[in-house]
């Protein structure tokens, strides 16, 4: 990100050429370019390897002869995915037992860089914490009248899709397979999980669009999913009833059509009985039924099948104050705990509602031990900003991934989720994610699906040192201190300045931006703050409340079901309090709001300011510009949240702020 980058792979420009190469410019393979390399194999993801490490010498220099300083081979005895390092004799050795192995194992040594070449270090063993590592785009191939070409995208139209077809240049593809390979991402779903006709048909009569895409993907170790609808067989049959033997036939034969195309196909994604989508309640079916009939189909071929348990009442009366969305999921599926196929994914949004910036953690991951479940995040920032805003989300998985459910002394979510999904935040804009500093959500998520335990700080700094190169910059302290500066706490600042409590959805309906306090409170989708005169937040308690707080296991149920206990930043979540009610740091309910929304929108001046002091030149002025009109945006919207915010609940309450401070 300090000059002019050389074209990418497929002939794609870097950033002086149009578009970024984000975390893996010629810069971040050097320290291999520079060295003798040896690689041992054979095999479609050898050859991958042996590509970049010649595109690696070419860029820098690496001499071809005499003693190999880096050694790249295929060996017995490693773990699927997983590859050992090593440095003895003044050689670095990687070994893997597959392609796979061997292709992150190069990355792998990128990323330590000259660190990689310095003193020996014993072998050190490096497998994959999940066996499927999966980016889900809600691309649609043609472009819908409300969601456009990617719902719920803020980086551009689709890498796939263009005007209703697959798109004739697929070099961004193969670079965007690439970026995903390198942080250990394998599988991809290529279209949108609310399926519309076009979609669907990409099972059956557009199959050729994605053995295409499966062709562009797979050199780098990336297997193709699709989402397909649950009434597919509706069209042929007249029912997608579950357990009709004409529709688990359908199902079989329209999948071992698949494989017959895509050997190597992943398997399918579905969300049914959800937000308008068609499933098994329509024929009085479970959804463990639902989902074994495809499962059952693609069990043969070894693929899986994803089934999301974003299921709730989407039609609710706001007025009754025992609907909760929150409870839906849990109320759907544990039940039917240990009834689904073993390739089934239960597919779990992390929290109970809908990747608000706060929410606890689903209590569906700790309630179905017989069944696998993946988390699902949303790298794309759909109520966290829209990559308009800096909201660096690693921190924020990281809480997820490590909370505990059964209390301090049980496993943590990461060690019992099946795998890690993520709802990408990529599209065709210049720098892939829209805000050049949301790249890093991405390239935190791939690494998290490696090692859930990593450090988010430390994973930032990989990012920073791949795509900044601050070691060749003329002040890499300054770069590497305002990068942090801006994105380290930026998850919580614009928490601060948006949603208070634990409360959510104060959003302008539809588009998800900006502030709207009362836009979701008096429709059919959910009522999420109950504000009145006396007081504010949901009563989910199970004394007085929804018992959604009871879905938990005993050592959480207690803690959030009790005011005195439940942790601050959930208290609005989880309880209907007085404004007068005071918090564990001292301070009333309606002064934490006043002060957070003050102090988060100074945080995002604070932010701007720190990214203006750079001097120019120390960064790619595309990139630095991109930046700093993106942190305009996020101080005008903090300034809007702030006074939107504290005026609607000043209003409310009738409590002035003990600051005196301007309440608009």
């Amino acid at each position: 990100m300090t000059g002019p980058e050389r074209d990418t792979p497929g002939g794609v420009p870097g950033v002086s050429g149009g578009v970024h190469p984000a975390w893996l410019p010629p810069s971040a393979m050097r320290a291999v370019g520079r060295r003798r390399v040896q690689v041992h194999g054979d095999g479609p993801l050898v050859a991958t390897v042996r590509a970049e490490v010649a595109r690696a010498r070419a860029d820098h220099g690496g001499d071809g002869d005499g003693p190999p300083d880096l050694v790249l081979a295929l060996a017995p005895a490693q773990p699927p995915d997983g590859f050992t390092v090593s440095r003895a004799a003044g050689v670095t050795t990687v070994a893997a037992g597959d392609g796979a192995g061997l292709l992150y194992g190069l990355f792998h040594v990128a990323r330590l860089g000259e660190a990689a070449f310095g003193a020996p270090f014993p072998p050190r063993v490096h497998r994959p914490a999940y066996e499927r590592r999966m980016v889900q785009h809600w691309d649609n191939v043609d472009v819908h009248p409300v969601m456009g070409q990617v719902e719920r995208g803020y980086a551009g139209g689709s890498l796939f899709w263009h005007d209703g077809a697959l798109r004739a240049d697929l070099s961004r593809a193969a670079a965007y397979a690439r970026l995903l390979a390198s942080v250990g991402v394998n599988a991809v779903s290529v279209n949108n999980v609310n399926v519309h006709a076009t979609e669907a048909l990409l099972l059956t009569d557009r199959l050729g669009d994605v053995v295409t895409l499966a062709d562009v993907l797979r050199p780098y170790g990336i297997r193709v999913h699709l989402s397909v609808s649950f009434a597919a067989p509706a069209r042929d049959l007249g029912t997608a009833d579950p357990l009709d033997p004409r529709v688990t036939a359908w199902w079989a034969l329209a999948t071992d059509r698949v494989y017959e195309a895509i050997p190597d196909f992943g398997g399918y994604v579905v969300k049914a009985d959800s937000e308008g989508q068609p499933g098994p309640f329509a024929y009085g079916r479970s959804h463990a039924d639902g989902a074994n009939a495809l499962a059952a189909a693609l069990a043969p071929h070894g693929g899986v099948v994803h089934w999301r348990a974003f299921v709730y009442n989407h039609r609710q009366d706001w007025r009754d104050r025992g609907t909760d969305r929150a409870r839906a999921a849990y109320d759907h599926f544990a039940p039917l705990d240990g009834q689904f196929l073993d390739n089934v994914v239960l597919q779990v949004k992390h929290g109970p509602v809908d990747f608000q910036v706060r929410e606890p953690v689903s209590p569906v991951i700790a309630a179905m031990p017989g069944t696998r479940v993946a988390v699902e995040l949303q790298a794309t920032q759909e109520y966290t900003g829209q990559q308009r805003h800096v909201c660096h989300l690693g921190p924020m998985w990281r809480e997820v991934l490590g909370f505990a459910p059964w209390g301090a002394d049980g496993p943590a979510v990461a060690g019992v989720a099946d795998g890690l999904v993520a709802v990408s935040n990529a599209g065709d804009d210049p720098f892939w994610t829209g805000h050049p500093l949301a790249q890093a959500n991405l390239y935190a998520f791939g690494r998290l699906t490696w090692d859930p335990h990593l450090d988010p700080v430390a994973v930032l700094d990989e990012w920073i040192d791949l795509t900044f190169a601050p070691d060749t910059t003329a002040d890499p302290a300054l770069l590497r201190g305002t990068l942090h500066a801006v994105m380290d706490d930026s998850w919580r600042t614009y928490e601060r300045y948006t949603a208070p409590l634990g409360v959510g959805f104060m959003v302008r309906p539809g588009d998800h931006y900006g502030p709207d306090v009362d836009g979701y409170e008096y429709t059919p989708w959910g009522t999420y703050h109950f504000a009145d005169r006396d007081g504010v937040g949901v009563d989910r308690s199970t004394a007085t409340g929804t018992g959604f707080a009871g879905q938990y296991p005993p050592a959480w149920s207690r803690v959030y079901g009790s005011p005195a206990e439940c942790p601050d930043e959930l208290l609005l979540f989880f309880h209907h309090v007085p404004y007068g009610h005071v918090l564990h740091d001292g301070t009333t309910v309606i002064q934490h709001i006043y002060d957070t929304h003050f102090a988060g929108a100074q945080e995002a001046e604070r932010m701007r300011q720190r990214w203006a002091q750079l001097p120019a030149g120390l960064v790619d002025p595309a990139v630095a510009g991109r930046v700093a009109e993106r942190l305009d945006e996020q101080v005008r919207s903090a300034r809007e949240w702030r006074d939107q915010i504290n005026t609607y609940f000043h209003r409310k309450s009738g409590v002035p702020d003990a600051h005196g401070r301007r309440i608009h």
